[in-house]
């Protein structure tokens, strides 16, 4: 039997727009029977952190950090257009009546498609966040020299 072919990619932005292209890309390889790694690093962490909950991390300015920076799916904005949330709303409108899934439900499409959705390890250090801000799909933290592993045997490797 042959080996799967492998898609790993980068989510290294936290804007709607480029979640989504991330997560219709992930699922549709997934569905074409793909081995798919999601590595989500800086402000790509914010797609994967909970709706819910604070987060709780050491030291003033980390805590300050993640209160502004909140993150979770349901908080991300566009990329352009965004314009004080009305535009991030008219998206999400846009996408409600042409039935596109919610980054939620994308999230949870991908998980059970089998898709890995890894943490990088490094920027949770640098921005004081614990494996509890994130979403329970997301399966493992891991660093920079997991995800090379992974893209050295990939058929392709994105960054969004």
């Amino acid at each position: 039997m042959a080996e799967k072919e492998k898609l790993t990619m980068v989510v290294f932005s936290g804007d709607l727009d480029r979640a989504l292209a991330a997560f219709i890309l992930a699922t549709t390889a997934a569905s074409m029977d793909m081995e798919v790694s999601m590595f989500f690093t800086f402000w790509g962490l914010n797609v994967i952190k909970k709706n819910e909950g604070k987060i709780e991390s050491k030291g003033l300015m980390r805590k300050m950090m993640n209160m502004m920076n909140r993150g979770g799916s349901r908080r991300l904005k566009l990329s352009k257009f965004h314009m004080m949330g009305l535009g991030t709303g008219m998206m999400k409108k846009f996408m409600k009546e042409s039935h596109v899934p919610t980054i939620d439900e994308f999230i949870t499409m991908a998980h059970a498609m089998g898709v890995k959705m890894i943490a990088c390890t490094t920027t949770c250090g640098v921005m004081g966040l614990p494996e509890d801000a994130f979403r329970p799909e997301v399966t493992m933290l891991a660093g920079a020299a997991y995800f090379l592993g992974e893209a050295k045997e990939s058929k392709a490797t994105l960054f969004i």
